[in-house]
């Protein structure tokens, strides 16, 4: 697995069946299995011919009940999860899959590529608490990753637009990110033509971002 799957992998928690929407490969629903994390596993893909690389690498599970695959829009036609894992979509998507979802399992783990606040939103509209959530980096890039279980919550601003966990706990890859961020809005700042309104909105999310960074 890439080093981003494993930071993936690390979040799952112990599940009786482990589903993966949009499985590509089907690496994680395979170290599940051999981790003893799930005792079965669902791979899923809405295309049937990317379905094909997970079902390759899983076919002894499947041959032994351990594993099951299925062409599936979403959770159409993913049944009898305790514990699902969409990764690697725009948040945007991750909303609309969930949204079309007649049945949710108890947990999710998301990990969206863009557009996290707007998944932190949603899942909690949803009736799902936000467990951890916060960001991680893998070969030079940040990712923000949640798990949710069901239940009540409320999220301030602040944790809608950095999220709980690193807020709470101040992560190293936070700090990166927010650092990364307040130097690309520097650049920015600093360029000719920049009209002053744009200028002055840019100067006051990098004070919003050194605030949180303590920098």
């Amino acid at each position: 697995m890439t080093d981003r799957l494993n930071k993936v992998f690390e979040l799952l928690p112990t599940c009786s069946t482990f589903a993966d929407v949009g499985c590509d490969h089907g690496y994680i629903a395979k170290a599940m299995i051999e981790s003893g994390k799930a005792q079965k596993v669902i791979v899923s893909d809405i295309s049937a011919k990317c379905l094909q690389k997970a079902q390759e690498l899983l076919s002894g599970e499947i041959a032994s009940g351990k594993a099951q695959s299925v062409v599936s829009n979403g959770f159409e036609k993913v049944e009898g999860a305790d514990l699902a894992l969409i990764a690697g979509m725009g948040g945007e998507e991750i909303c609309s899959i969930l949204k079309s979802a007649k049945a949710l399992p108890n947990s999710l783990v998301l990990q969206p590529m863009k557009n996290c606040d707007k998944v932190r939103v949603f899942a909690v509209e949803l009736g799902y608490r936000i467990e951890k959530d916060f960001v991680f980096k893998s070969a030079g890039k940040f990712y923000d990753i949640i798990l949710l279980c069901k239940g009540k919550d409320y999220l301030t601003e602040e944790e809608i637009e950095f999220g709980r966990t690193n807020l709470k706990e101040k992560p190293k890859a936070f700090i990166e990110m927010l650092e990364f961020k307040i130097s690309k809005l520097s650049e920015y700042a600093d360029k000719d033509g920049l009209k002053e309104a744009d200028k002055h909105e840019m100067l006051l999310q990098m004070e919003k971002l050194k605030k949180y960074a303590k920098i």
